[in-house]
């Protein structure tokens, strides 16, 4: 269920109003407006503002944009005058649903008006391009064909020119053709033959492989990534081994390390735990429990970052989410919560509370803790949810 937001701020002049809604760090992705002449909703998740405006407004002349935090809406009034006050005397809910349904269908209607619009000037200006481009190729042909027929007049006069000359040529005059030039140029003499080349050795030298195979292109990015993970695992193989080489057989078992952990976390030495859970993350690092009672240490040595960190990494572990993991899941959404809480995060602690309580919905600690959240974000007062928690 969406949280009311209430901290909002307006103004007005004679002919606009000015509305000013925080986003409680939301970003621009995350924000939805919806606008009709007398109905307003901003929804960024878990907030909602709904208001149903005192007069008509004109949505095609207002306007919404987000900076520094602060949506900053403009709307235009449709008569100029001084509102009495922002929104409409209070409403039933029979009322408010009948608003919200025909602010959503007139919203739908002009979403739709919008969508015929574009699709028309995107018809009428494929059909202007189509008459450009064929009034392009046309006037390209009419140049071409100019150009052959003034190329085929010269070429005629040309001709004409060279008969006329012929003609008036006397008969008897036309001179004894010479020697031809070319008979009489002695041939060019043969190339000497090129003496053998002297034998010798070429030096090939190939460049080093680890793999026996030849090297093929569409292989590379799979055997980089190969040799990479093969090069953490002896990075990781050799940080551990100087912690790993005083261990005994039974102490280097990531089981006995998390019962280790506990029992040091029950007993309330939560630094020797965290030291347990973390050598036992060495040694089995996708085992879910370890990373999230690694998170419990954290939170109780305020380690919040960490605590986050390693809640995440636990959820991230624990899939597919079934039956069988889902008071895992429920610990590790609390967990994360708690240290988003502490870190005043109190819309994302809220989420993972929501989250914890679609697991175990009827645990009464869960209820109660989410609703305090939902008090400290809205700045209400708890005591008056106290009777119930």
């Amino acid at each position: 269920m969406p949280l009311l937001l209430t901290d909002f701020s307006w103004s007005q002049t004679q002919s606009d109003l000015h509305v000013q809604v925080p986003l409680k760090g939301a970003t621009a992705a995350q924000v939805d407006f919806l606008l009709t002449e007398r109905y307003l909703k901003v929804h960024f998740p878990p907030f909602l503002l709904e208001l149903f405006l005192w007069q008509p407004v004109d949505p095609a002349r207002s306007a919404a944009r987000i900076s520094g935090g602060v949506a900053l809406l403009t709307l235009a009034k449709k008569s100029a005058a001084h509102w009495q006050q922002l929104t409409a005397a209070a409403l039933d809910e029979e009322q408010r649903r009948a608003a919200r349904e025909k602010a959503l269908l007139e919203h739908q209607e002009r979403t739709a008006a919008r969508a015929a619009a574009r699709a028309e000037k995107k018809q009428a200006d494929r059909k202007f391009s189509l008459k450009t481009m064929m009034k392009l190729e046309g006037e390209q042909r009419d140049h071409i064909q100019q150009l052959k027929d003034q190329e085929r007049a010269r070429t005629s006069a040309e001709l004409e020119a060279w008969r006329e000359k012929r003609r008036e040529r006397p008969e008897g005059s036309l001179a004894c053709p010479g020697p031809n030039p070319r008979r009489s140029t002695p041939p060019p003499p043969e190339p000497e033959p090129r003496a053998p080349r002297v034998p010798g050795r070429i030096l090939v030298s190939f460049t080093p492989r680890v793999f026996p195979t030849a090297l093929r292109e569409s292989r590379v990015a799979e055997e980089e990534e190969w040799l990479r993970k093969q090069a953490e695992a002896r990075r990781a193989v050799g940080g551990d081994a100087a912690e790993l080489r005083d261990l005994s057989e039974q102490e280097r078992s990531p089981g006995w390390l998390k019962e280790k952990g506990d029992k040091c976390f029950a007993a309330g030495n939560f630094l020797a735990a965290l030291n347990a859970y973390d050598l036992a993350v060495r040694l089995s690092p996708r085992l879910p429990a370890l990373h999230s009672n690694r998170a419990a240490c954290h939170l109780k040595l305020h380690n919040y970052h960490r605590a986050v960190e390693s809640s995440s990494r636990a959820l991230d572990l624990l899939t597919p989410e079934v039956r069988d993991n889902a008071a895992a899941r429920a610990r590790a959404h609390v967990r994360r919560g708690s240290a988003f809480c502490q870190l005043e995060l109190f819309a994302e602690g809220l989420l993972d509370f929501q989250a914890a309580l679609k697991i175990d919905p009827d645990n009464r600690a869960l209820q109660c803790d989410a609703q305090k959240i939902r008090d400290i974000i809205q700045g209400t007062s708890a005591e008056t949810h106290a009777g119930a928690c």
